[in-house]
């Protein structure tokens, strides 16, 4: 799955950087591709973890290879995900869904966003409310990741016509409008390759 991650953020690193250039810092795909090509460095050693540690080691790789906001918050996102999967040596769909809610919560309190701000949050919140519609609906592990992958990327494209209120955006003002916003863009495409993987593997 790693590999699947790394290779959506490869893909597009130069339009996650071109989305950052006229609203952030402008090197968003630069610095989330070192963070992935450092993750795959590590594959193997994760690969051959539980879910949980597995999780973890994604979160510390990019905690510390990703500059800018990002790191810290992608970083709190798998952290928080893989405190609620914990030492189980499987995932099912309910633990999934419990997971992406604490990786939400972890990034609304590290970032002080909420939905509307024109962050991250605005993928994943959309993205999470409908894993968790999928899950009651009766949904396997790869049906609610493909709900999810859906749900952020609408909820990216969203972020175009929104006045941003948190980051280097917000000093924008009216100005950010018009832009997607692209820490909600890499969270759509890093969600939709976990869904291509599950779907790959059939775990419906």
């Amino acid at each position: 799955m790693v590999e699947r991650m790394a290779a959506k953020v490869a893909e597009r690193r130069d339009e996650l950087t071109e989305l950052d250039q006229p609203i952030g810092d402008g090197d968003h795909g630069i610095n989330l591709h070192r963070g992935f090509q450092a993750v795959l460095a590590k594959r193997d050693q994760l690969a051959g973890q539980a879910p949980g540690a597995m999780l973890k080691g994604l979160a510390m790789t990019l905690l510390s290879t990703v500059g800018g906001a990002s790191g810290p918050l992608y970083g709190t996102f798998f952290l928080r995900m893989a405190t609620a999967v914990g030492d189980a040596p499987t995932v099912d769909a309910a633990t999934l869904v419990t997971a992406f809610e604490a990786g939400l919560a972890g990034v609304k309190e590290r970032g002080k966003a909420e939905p509307g701000d024109k962050t991250m949050v605005d993928a994943w919140t959309p993205a999470v409310a409908a894993m968790r519609e999928r899950l009651a609906a009766g949904g396997g592990v790869a049906e609610v990741l493909a709900a999810g992958a859906d749900a952020a990327e609408a909820g990216a494209e969203g972020t175009r016509p929104l006045v941003a209120r948190r980051g280097r955006a917000a000093y924008l003002g009216e100005r950010s409008a018009g832009h997607q916003d692209p820490g909600a863009t890499s969270s759509a495409l890093i969600l939709r390759a976990m869904s291509e993987v599950a779907a790959e593997e059939g775990d419906a």
